[in-house]
């Protein structure tokens, strides 16, 4: 049993890439509980799709990749935020409306490469062949993340559950929005090194809704997502070292079955 466990520990590429599970999966998994609270997976889906041509853009003018993703995103947020505040269109009319045009965009400008080769590892992830530099721009997304987290806190926990309340308290419930997509935009862009375009939104949503069935409180319930993310990056990375398939499906689908049990759980205790 401790060979089976140490063996995998021996490769270079199998360390960065559970160092890296772990950084998305905290980022991802803490920043999910807001984005579930708020009924906004599908900005988080949006938004995973949206960096697309960014990185299209710089992968043809051989540029930064994720330094693409990363304009693409925050552009996409921004722009998502903005419309959504107009009274004359819902959010979710803004961002399909952004969602389905930068992703067309996106796949237009794959279309004038010979070959979409180029691009699997863009969509699908390669979490095993995450390099030094991409390990360190995950780390440091994942501490402005969680440190902007915890220093605004309580603000985003009571626009979550009131918003009305706190605009009428005097909390700038719009800059709070905006601050919150803008995190988002990083912690997605941090994910596609990981995971890729496709598989990033399922790491928003699925620990933080498993973590919503086992508890109705804030806090614990980020821990209980943290926990349920990083477990289930190692655990899929392991199934996709000894079984040899996808890394990034691995570790959704290992996620997907935390919720599975989570929800059967919590039926059986209402039984």
């Amino acid at each position: 049993m401790t060979n089976w466990l140490l063996e995998p520990l021996h490769y270079t590429f199998m360390q960065s890439g559970l160092l890296a599970a772990v950084l998305v999966g905290l980022t991802c998994a803490v920043l999910g509980v807001y984005v579930v609270l708020r009924r906004m997976a599908f900005i988080g889906d949006a938004l995973a799709h949206t960096v697309l041509p960014g990185l299209v853009i710089a992968y043809l003018n051989s540029w930064n990749l994720a330094g693409g993703a990363l304009t693409a995103g925050l552009a996409t947020a921004l722009l998502i935020g903005w419309l959504s505040e107009r009274r004359e269109m819902r959010e979710d009319t803004a961002i399909g409306i952004v969602f389905t045009g930068m992703f067309a965009l996106g796949i237009l400008l794959m279309s004038t490469v010979r070959s979409f080769r180029d691009f699997t590892h863009m969509l699908f992830g390669n979490i095993l062949g995450v390099t030094s530099s991409e390990l360190l721009f995950i780390g440091g997304v994942a501490i402005i993340v969680l440190t902007l987290l915890a220093l605004f806190h309580k603000e985003l926990e009571l626009t979550s559950v009131d918003p009305g309340y706190a605009a009428v308290i005097g909390l700038r419930v719009h800059w709070l929005r905006y601050l919150l997509l803008c995190l988002l935009a990083l912690a997605v862009v941090s994910a596609i090194q990981a995971v890729g375009v496709v598989l990033t939104s399922a790491l928003l949503v699925t620990p933080a809704a498993t973590a919503s069935l086992l508890t109705q409180r804030l806090t614990p319930m980020m821990g209980l997502a943290a926990l349920i993310a990083v477990l289930s990056g190692v655990v899929g990375l392991y199934i996709s070292y000894y079984g040899s398939v996808s890394s990034g499906a691995a570790i959704v689908l290992v996620c997907t079955l935390c919720f599975g049990v989570a929800w059967v759980a919590r039926w059986a205790r209402s039984k």
